[in-house]
């Protein structure tokens, strides 16, 4: 592992370089997409969204505020009140075409002077102060404001929750004459809510100023009556209920499934606070899964750039290591790499206790070939030998190219006799071929012999000390006529 490092270090840091890039690129977009699309949630879509909700509740929830408003200044009805209530069919026809004209669930009138409760269908009861289902009249009446937005149970209606806009009625003078004004049903309400949400794709509800829930579509989804109970919400509601202006606010706090962009509207004619919130997972995944595609993708081609890089190194080096250790013109093991080659042969040698030799090979008069045949004859010589040499020898026998002419054999777990022996059939074979039949270089037969020195490493004897040994026996050869193998005990 440590030597797979050393070898390809660069590349491992080059790719881990290449791959943070790509993850730094990658995740610095996601995060400028990110809070783009939160800035553009926070700062158009959400407050365009309860632009149009408002405008939505103008046309919807407060048109009972202006419809009530309208009846509360109808000379019609003031002067019918003034005029001692004589004739309630009047009245009722009235609220009727009122309640149908409006789509109303609901229109009434409250006489102060008579304490009369009319509806569109006639007189339904006498207001009385201490029963618990009138305190809204009298609350009505003591207000300081024209009117108020209340959800109560509609007497008129078999109790069914609704929302009553309760307008007070004045005479000429100032004085107070009642009460009037229409109800909706929170169903129908309901109904309106999640008609806005499912076309703005938002959340939508309604708090009072106190923070309790008032109004919310079918899905709303959250536990608790009030803001200050809601979780996460919690740590904003004193913000949203602060806000009484005239603007928009624009608020986040995280939810279960992240962070939540608020709008919040104080609306003044109903008293309550509009809220529009959105999740932004819901808008952030997409960019999410682009972002891990990226990585993704970046990862890949960075891992596919690698290998090709890889498998390209490790051919180079290959080369490179093969060419350091190999002779280009016989493929044989060049003296470099034979030294290691021989170090741990030496060692083995030592360890089994088995005999290992040396034959130190020369190609007799090597020169008058060069001179005489050419360089490129010389060149085919030299690959012949090596050939020559690697056939007959065994597979556990190494061979390299010493130098020039040279040729040095290693011969593990083999006696000095025995090496001696292997020396003199290469030396036949050698001398016995015919070089010219295998190129065209040549005309007529060439013939070529080699001289040999053997000997035999001796127990903690250096490597110069063997081939030193091995030399002297090669000189013996050539002195005593060449094409011989002479040993050094």
């Amino acid at each position: 592992m440590k030597n797979m490092f050393k070898k390809y270090g660069l590349l491992v840091w080059l790719s881990l370089i290449l791959i943070a890039g790509f993850v730094f690129t990658t995740f610095a977009g996601y995060i400028v997409s990110r809070d783009t699309i939160h800035q553009s949630i926070s700062e158009q879509t959400l407050p365009l969204t309860g632009d149009n909700v408002y405008s939505e509740i103008q046309r919807d929830i407060l048109r009972p505020v202006f419809v009530s408003s309208q009846m509360a200044h109808d000379t019609f009805l003031r002067d019918w009140i003034l005029n001692g209530e004589e004739d309630q069919e009047l009245i009722t026809k009235y609220l009727k075409e009122i309640k149908q004209k409006n789509n109303a669930v609901s229109s009434f009138l409250i006489s102060e002077k008579s304490r009369n409760y009319y509806h569109s269908e006639g007189l339904l009861k006498k207001i009385k102060e201490g029963d618990p289902r009138d305190s809204w009249f009298f609350r009505v009446k003591n207000l300081k404001t024209q009117y108020e937005t209340n959800v109560d149970q509609d007497q008129a209606n078999h109790d069914a929750v609704t929302i009553f806009v309760n307008y007070r009625i004045f005479d000429y003078q100032g004085e107070f004459l009642g009460a009037t004004g229409i109800g909706l049903t929170l169903d129908t309400l309901k109904h309106l809510i999640d008609s806005y949400q499912q076309r703005f794709d938002r959340k939508i509800f309604f708090v009072d100023q106190k923070g309790k829930v008032t109004l919310n579509g079918s899905n709303f989804g959250k536990t608790g009556g009030s803001l200050q109970a809601m979780s996460g919400i919690q740590s904003i509601s004193d913000k949203i209920l602060s806000n009484r202006g005239t603007d928009s606010s624009h608020l986040e706090y995280m939810g279960n499934n992240g962070k939540v962009l608020l709008n919040s509207r104080y609306i003044p004619e109903l008293g309550w606070y509009l809220l529009v919130e959105q999740e932004t997972n819901v808008d952030i995944k997409p960019v999410q899964n682009v972002y891990l595609l990226n990585i993704g993708i970046s990862a890949g081609v960075t891992l596919l750039i690698a290998g090709m890089v890889l498998i390209t190194v490790r051919r180079y080096q290959t080369r490179l290591e093969k060419s350091a250790s190999t002779d280009a013109l016989t493929n044989l093991l060049n003296r470099h790499a034979f030294d290691f080659v021989f170090q741990q042969a030496l060692l083995d040698s030592e360890r089994t206790r088995q005999p290992m030799c040396v034959i130190l090979l020369d190609v007799d008069f090597f020169k008058k070939i060069n001179d005489k045949q050419g360089h490129l004859v010389g060149d085919h010589v030299l690959k012949e030998v090596a050939a020559i040499a690697k056939r007959s020898l065994r597979e556990s026998d190494i061979i390299c190219r010493w130098g020039g002419e040279e040729f040095l054999v290693l011969l593990k777990n083999c006696t000095l006799e025995k090496s001696t022996s292997i020396a003199e059939n290469l030396r036949n074979t050698i001398a016995n071929n015919d070089f010219s039949r295998t190129t065209d270089l040549t005309r007529g037969r060439l013939s070529v012999t080699v001289s040999m020195g053997v000997a035999q490493c001796r127990e903690n004897e250096s490597e110069d000390s063997v081939f030193e040994r091995a030399d002297l026996a090669l000189y013996q050869a050539k002195e005593n006529g060449r094409n011989s193998v002479y040993f050094s005990e």
